[in-house]
């Protein structure tokens, strides 16, 4: 481990990625403790620690929505309009012929979910910001009609301003912007996290600890094993004959990931899931009694741990396949095989191989999916047994920040061997 680490540090442009990239989640763990002026700090934490919906958006905005600072929604508005983007790719004629165009479509959706991702973030400032308001806790006392556009624009800029920080973290190649803005925010939670546990440790807990340890080890594992498992399919390439030289002849293989979504199923499934509950907290005091009783209503089913374990498993499942579906092209990977005289062995060029690249990974994604989502509701699983709601929170966490962890290595494994080969 050391040898690369020093391999590492060594090259001058790996260096400084990493560098800056650690500067960028400086900055950003920064601007979570910047606090919007007016706000009743004490009440804010006793909110967040009475309510397990805003305790897990609070994780994933990096604790900045328990501070009330200028990044207090972090990028969940860009991560919805992420999700919209992608659907309407899929739904859309036009959208899914741009996404084809290579870089330019690329970039061109790319800007447009920048643009989506500013009123997103106006709207759900408001409706956070109305949460609070409208909560049995006086969090926001005195707060007039200009303090609330003026916090609304704040927030907005933030979301903006940890979007622009998310692609220039990527542009590095050392993981996704995205992703690794999630990891800073959870890992900056946990030495807090451990200090309470110790300051308040009894013996009678020791078990629920013992579970807790079993959870995160098998969480681990189990990651590990779902995002590094592949399968390779064999591919051989032709013989060419040209004069008394030949070329062609090779056999090798195309690897297919298990799990080729990596952690953004786990990122898109909890955004969605957070979002019923979220509205329906601004329509619960209406004075329209059956859209006050709809509310309730919502905010009660999703308290229910069984219904949401189960839309949580679902949704993990569903977006593993969707993702794979939108990032996966078997139709181009079998044509490039073509184009380049390979084949698999026993199947046809062309669509044959399309459609058996397709039906293997539908196949590995399955097994994929489904251990993907045991290991995200496991935690909920555990805690109905030890009756503690930290366990909730926890082991999604650590899902998240063990993906992020092995996506980040393999860019930088990645990086080390490209630099490799230039060398020889």
């Amino acid at each position: 481990m050391w040898k690369k680490i020093i391999q590492i540090w060594k090259i001058r442009d790996l260096r400084n990625s990493i560098l800056f990239v650690m500067g960028m989640l400086i900055i950003f763990r920064i601007a979570a403790h910047i606090p919007i002026p007016g706000v009743d700090s004490v009440a804010l934490k006793s909110l967040f620690d009475s309510n397990q919906l805003l305790g897990l958006m609070n994780v994933f905005s990096g604790g900045s929505m328990e501070n009330f600072s200028i990044v207090l929604l972090g990028i969940a508005p860009y991560i919805t309009a992420s999700i919209i983007f992608q659907l309407l790719t899929m739904v859309v004629p036009k959208l899914e012929e741009l996404s084809k165009e290579g870089e330019y479509g690329r970039q061109k959706i790319n800007q447009w979910t920048r643009w989506l991702t500013v009123p997103l973030a106006f709207f759900q400032s408001f409706a956070t910001i109305s949460l609070l308001r409208q909560s049995a806790v006086n969090v926001l006392p005195n707060y007039s009609s200009w303090e609330v556009f003026t916090a609304m624009i704040t927030i907005t800029a933030g979301t903006v301003f940890l979007m622009w920080i998310g692609e220039l973290i990527s542009e590095k190649h050392i993981g996704n912007g995205i992703s690794l803005l999630i990891f800073a925010g959870i890992v900056s939670g946990l030495p807090g996290s451990v200090g309470s546990t110790l300051y308040t440790y009894d013996q009678a807990q020791i078990i629920n600890m013992v579970i807790f340890a079993l959870i995160s080890l098998v969480t681990i594992v189990g990651v590990v094993i779902i995002t590094e498992g592949q399968r390779n399919i064999p591919v051989s390439y032709a013989r060419k004959v040209r004069g008394n030289k030949v070329y062609g002849g090779v056999d090798t293989h195309l690897p297919l990931r298990v799990n080729q979504a990596g952690v953004i199923p786990i990122i898109f499934a909890i955004a969605i899931i957070m979002f019923p509950p979220l509205i329906a907290q601004l329509f619960i005091r209406v004075k329209t009694v059956w859209i006050a009783n709809a509310a309730e209503w919502v905010i009660q089913i999703f308290q229910n741990q069984l219904f949401y374990g189960i839309s949580y498993f679902v949704m993990v499942v569903a977006f593993t396949y969707f993702y794979t579906a939108v990032i996966f092209h078997p139709d181009q990977i079998a044509e490039n095989l073509q184009k380049q005289g390979g084949f698999v062995p026993g199947i046809r060029p062309g669509k044959n191989t399309a459609a058996y690249l397709q039906k293997i990974v539908t196949r590995i994604v399955f097994t994929g999916a489904l251990f993907l989502g045991i290991i995200a509701v496991l935690p909920l699983i555990t805690a109905q047994i030890t009756n503690t709601q930290s366990l909730v929170v926890g082991g999604t966490s650590l899902l998240i920040v063990v993906s992020v962890v092995i996506e980040m290595f393999g860019q930088i494994n990645s990086q080390l061997s490209m630099r490799d080969y230039e060398e020889i």
